[in-house]
């Protein structure tokens, strides 16, 4: 296995269900096509380019909705995301809404766009948001 697979696994919690909220976020932006800048630009089609901008920015994160989250992401990643996580479908885009400001923050710290597998930085990552303990 090799050092990405070991903190891929690390960070989505081994596979299906009973993954952490972070690690499933965490697995979706890096699987999200086009990786974070994909899902960057999805945000700027659905006209919410500025909410995931000041995610990225050093100032306050704006606030998301879960009805927000659902009209970006769609079904299918909902879908996926709540498998990862471990939670119920129907609580899902709330989640997300919840961790994912924080997790594109925490990978944003000097307000750029992270280049690269960005689960190179999940152990880091899931210790400061405290959704699981770095080996």
């Amino acid at each position: 296995m090799s050092l990405i697979d070991d903190v891929k696994n690390k960070v989505t919690g081994g596979g299906e269900g009973g993954g952490s909220p972070v690690g499933a976020v965490l697995a979706m932006v890096s699987s999200y096509p086009g990786g974070f800048s994909g899902l960057l630009q999805a945000f700027h089609e659905k006209g919410l380019g500025g909410v995931f901008s000041s995610w990225v920015g050093t100032g306050a994160n704006q606030a998301i909705s879960g009805e927000q989250i659902q009209s970006v992401l769609g079904n299918e990643k909902i879908q996926q995301f709540a498998s990862k996580a471990g939670i119920d479908p129907q609580q899902a885009s709330g989640k997300i809404a919840e961790y994912l400001p924080q997790v594109v923050d925490k990978l944003t710290p000097n307000g750029e766009v992270p280049q690269g597998n960005i689960l190179e930085r999940g152990k880091d990552l899931l210790k400061s948001l405290g959704g699981g303990k770095a080996a």
